[in-house]
């Protein structure tokens, strides 16, 4: 597989195996956003005034076609953890109320449920998942057994961000449909990773990133909200978009309440189309599919040098980013400090419900010899950083 670090901006002395926590986007994606900055500075009323709702329309219905879902029931936000934020803070949830949620999921949006029920009484529940990792379909039935009459919400992320593991979201929403309950689903790491069909999915809540696996730059990202329910949402910022007057109103309340929340920068968002534009003329699931191999590759060579086994029921369980058991008698944060300043190599050490693990992010600008690199240094510190 050939590499497109060139494409990048990264610093090319740096094994970058680390796009799942804050991603990187291509010079050329770079390169239209920063004219769209240019020429929101050029004339900032008529950029705002005449040409913002329109711009935004166009990039809400390219967003719309790269996730499968209507247009008008997508908005765009900084990032998941602000559309989780406006859902959560939206939901009138009263004592007593359940949401229901895995111990996998993201420690922002886990503060987010927390925050909220300390507010209205509701209980954050988190459904145990234990390691190794199981199927799909059996994390399902496990967490369903967790549903109780009070059980308000499911929380769920897509790709969980500790652990990597991709999540049956669809079989979950329909079943939350069924009984009553409302299903959000934090797809941080998804779009871009996979492909991503909310129509397919058909949750009530949808919460994506565009900056991590899509490629667009910092500051994209997008709420996905059914449409009978989009009344429900309230913004987090009131402004002119709150009962809109005639002279800038959509036609759509829920748009306009999150289009309008003071002077802010849309050129992240606007980029979309380039983000994607990228990926086309890259052929991503080819890409897609030739990270996946190497990222099995590099999780089989890193369990044989650990002796350890691996945390999957199968490789279909994840995509780009997975994550690899290390030995539970190292020092986290030394191998992570040491594997960067002396080999180069940027990779996340995180300790999680008391086991250590590395989780590897593969993404076109990779190649073997950077596994090769990551395995050589593994071999040299492992023995070096353990706590006794």
């Amino acid at each position: 597989m050939s590499s497109l670090k060139d494409l990048f901006m990264l610093d090319p002395d740096v094994i970058f195996l680390n796009h799942g926590s804050f991603g990187a986007t291509p010079i050329q994606v770079l390169n239209v956003y920063q004219d769209w900055q240019r020429q929101l500075e050029r004339q900032p009323v008529e950029f705002f005034i005449d040409k913002y709702p329109k711009l935004d329309r166009q990039a809400r219905q390219t967003l719309g076609n790269y996730i499968n879902v209507d247009p008008d029931d997508v908005t765009f936000v900084t990032n998941a953890t602000t559309a989780i934020n406006i859902i959560a803070r939206s939901l009138c949830l009263g004592d007593g109320d359940e949401i229901l949620a895995t111990n996998h999921e993201y420690g922002a949006c886990d503060k987010i449920w927390t925050f909220t029920c300390k507010k209205t009484g509701a209980n954050y529940k988190r459904v145990p998942i234990q390691l190794p990792l199981l199927s799909q379909a059996e994390i399902e039935e496990h967490v369903w057994e967790y549903v109780t009459p009070r059980t308000r919400v499911i929380f769920m992320s897509h790709i969980t961000s500790p652990t990597a593991q991709q999540m049956s979201v669809k079989e979950i929403a329909k079943r939350a449909r069924r009984e009553g309950i409302l299903c959000v689903i934090d797809g941080a790491h998804a779009p871009g990773q996979i492909p991503v069909d909310l129509q397919d999915i058909d949750p009530d809540f949808y919460a994506g990133n565009l900056h991590k696996w899509a490629l667009c730059p910092k500051g994209a990202g997008f709420l996905f909200c059914r449409k009978d329910i989009q009344h429900m949402i309230e913004p987090l910022v009131v402004s002119w978009g709150w009962e809109a007057s005639p002279a800038i109103t959509s036609g759509s309340a829920y748009i306009d309440s999150m289009l309008w929340q003071g002077t802010r920068d849309p050129s992240a968002c606007l980029s979309v189309s380039s983000a994607i534009d990228f990926q086309l003329e890259h052929d991503w699931p080819f890409i897609r599919k030739n990270c996946h191999d190497l990222l099995v590759e590099a999780l089989q060579r890193i369990n044989e040098l650990t002796g350890l086994p691996s945390l999957y029921s199968s490789t279909s369980d994840f995509c780009q980013m997975a994550v690899t058991l290390l030995p539970n008698d190292i020092k986290t944060k030394l191998l992570k400090q040491r594997l960067l300043t002396e080999f180069r190599v940027e990779v996340p050490i995180i300790e999680w419900e008391q086991v250590k693990l590395m989780r590897i992010s593969i993404q076109g600008y990779n190649l073997s010899s950077d596994i090769d690199k990551l395995v050589k240094a593994l071999d040299v510190l492992l023995p070096q950083v353990k706590s006794s």
